[in-house]
């Protein structure tokens, strides 16, 4: 009974260092229960005249050590592939650009193929003027410069779909 009513004592501070343990109050409480089953279970092991507090704290304490061993051990990756494949291909890679520099280079041909009337109310558009300022610069009816703009997309699309259309099929 000396231990249980030491133990009911203790209750409060073993609280409050399992919250400096762990700094979440779902996870102290954890701890805490962890501890008072471990310390309750071994209680034979307890010899009395010794520093109940200090042995509870240790008890505590180990059992936030090794949990949080597990926790870095469960993040762990084991490979044991040749040339360390999975460790090598993981989160950390570099960008290679090449595929779009390539598609770029490619779309960008495919619009200075188009007839100067669409291409250039496209570009501009692109570039970021607005419709109104388009035809005002170039001298067209609002009207005329939505529609090249919109024939000019239409025919990059039937572009793109004659040269890329193949590789959906692939």
């Amino acid at each position: 009974m000396e231990f249980f009513t030491e133990f009911n004592r203790l209750t409060t501070l073993l609280n409050s260092f399992a919250y400096n343990l762990t700094k979440n109050a779902e996870d102290a409480k954890d701890l805490y229960q962890e501890t008072a089953f471990r310390a309750i279970t071994n209680r034979d092991k307890f010899r009395p005249g010794t520093n109940l507090k200090a042995w509870l704290f240790t008890i505590m304490k180990n059992i936030f050590i090794n949990n949080y061993r597990k926790k870095v051990k469960a993040n762990t990756i084991m490979d044991n592939t040749d040339n360390l494949y999975y460790l090598n291909s993981g989160r950390e890679s570099i960008d290679n650009a090449a595929d779009s520099n390539i598609l770029i280079k490619e779309l960008k041909g495919m619009i200075e193929l188009l007839d100067d009337s669409t291409r250039i109310p496209f570009l501009m558009h692109y570039q970021g003027f607005k419709y109104q300022e388009i035809a005002d610069h170039l001298s067209l009816p609002l009207g005329t410069v939505k529609s090249r703009i919109f024939f000019a997309r239409k025919e990059l699309k039937a572009k793109i779909a004659r040269q890329y259309g193949k590789l959906r099929e692939q």
